[in-house]
């Protein structure tokens, strides 16, 4: 009787420490406010919107213990419509993040999937719109530089590294998953980031190539992009540099970056807001140059701010975009906020570049150079 009764006690404490060293957590961000346009397509706009600033999404992250120091991990994360409910990322069920991969705590971690690339892994958190100050309608003009994560990449492995005294490191390639192509509609990208008390600094690399037939891709499903592409380019290159510092209360940075677009056709509709792509001729570069900063003026509020001179080349024409925005985030828990924020964006030299006018991301683009929104939204967290 005794022994049956050890045993059932082992049996349950082995049991609990098993059930210990698993774990699945359900989570989730939902975004919404309402959004005032003065000019979106050539006319004013107040509507309901969804992911001002962080697009609403749940999802499921887990990890299982399998010893020395070796987990299995995965995240399966669905992006959504907070304002109808409609599926996000093309209608995909998991379509912002979706991976599985082993993690060590000697060698760092490996994982298969749809990621991000390196450069939003990066650089994103130094931008304004890669964190939850200012987020999707502070990206650069169309997102040129997918710091707001407009994209992910499919087919996708990805390696990162341990933490080396502040010093991390990563990889990713995205396949094709073409017999015979395995050059086109490829993707792959790498990082590096550096923390040292107050200051971060931070860089990232990121190149695409696509094959094209006419002014379409070739292969928009299938490929590292899975037709989430910003852009109908033969070649895309985007690469940056980027540093936050902190001091008190307050964190001031500075980001760089630049893509370049080759074999090119246009902008999807998606980046601009509008029912056709626009054509933006063979070859497009854009230049970003993003100061910007935020101040905690109690605990629970904290105002920020971000400036970007944006230099291109579209279609032969040499444009520029100045980008503004403000904003104010009201903390009422750890989980809860109301924000107030608005961007002005002023576009300059538009010349003969037909079909471009003042982008704000999320919002569209305006028939003039000037556009200005404003949102005043609640985000919640689970």
């Amino acid at each position: 009787m005794k022994k049956t009764l050890m045993v059932a006690a082992l049996t349950g404490i082995f049991a609990t420490a098993a059930h210990a060293q698993s774990s699945v957590t359900l989570y989730g961000l939902l975004d919404a406010g309402l959004t005032y346009t003065n000019n979106q397509g050539g006319a004013h706009n107040f509507k309901e919107s969804s992911g001002s600033i962080n697009g609403s999404r749940w999802g499921l992250r887990g990890s299982e213990d399998l010893g020395g120091g070796l987990k299995a991990i995965f995240t399966l994360e669905d992006g959504f419509n907070i304002a109808n409910g409609t599926l996000g990322q093309n209608s995909r069920m998991f379509g912002r993040q979706a991976y599985v991969g082993l993690s060590s705590n000697q060698y760092g971690t490996v994982t298969l999937g749809r990621q991000y690339d390196s450069v939003v892994d990066y650089l994103g958190p130094l931008a304004l719109t890669g964190t939850q100050y200012g987020g999707t309608q502070f990206a650069h003009p169309f997102d040129n530089d997918n710091l707001d994560n407009s994209f992910r990449i499919d087919n996708s492995i990805k390696y990162q590294s341990m933490n080396y005294a502040g010093f991390k490191f990563s990889g990713l390639y995205g396949f094709s998953n073409d017999a015979g192509g395995f050059s086109n509609n490829r993707a792959y990208s790498f990082g590096a980031s550096y923390n040292y008390g107050p200051l971060n600094v931070a860089a990232g690399y990121m190149q695409i190539n696509n094959s094209l037939t006419g002014n379409v891709l070739s292969n928009p499903t299938n490929g590292a992009l899975g037709g989430d592409s910003a852009f109908i380019a033969g070649l895309q290159r985007t690469f940056g540099a980027g540093l936050n510092y902190a001091f008190g209360p307050a964190t001031v940075g500075f980001v760089f970056t630049q893509t370049k677009l080759q074999d090119a056709s246009s902008i999807t509709s998606q980046q601009t807001g509008g029912s056709a792509n626009t054509q933006i001729g063979n070859y497009a570069r854009f230049n970003n140059y993003e100061l910007n900063a935020r101040y905690n003026l109690t605990p629970t509020l904290v105002l920020a701010g971000e400036d970007t001179w944006t230099d291109a080349v579209i279609d032969g024409q040499k444009p520029s975009f100045n980008s503004l925005g403000l904003g104010t985030y009201y903390y009422l828990s750890k989980r809860t906020d109301v924000y107030l924020q608005g961007e002005y964006v002023h576009a300059i030299d538009l010349g003969g570049v037909a079909g471009i006018g003042a982008p704000i991301n999320g919002v569209g683009m305006s028939s003039t150079p000037n556009q200005l929104s404003a949102t005043i939204g609640i985000q919640h967290r689970f």
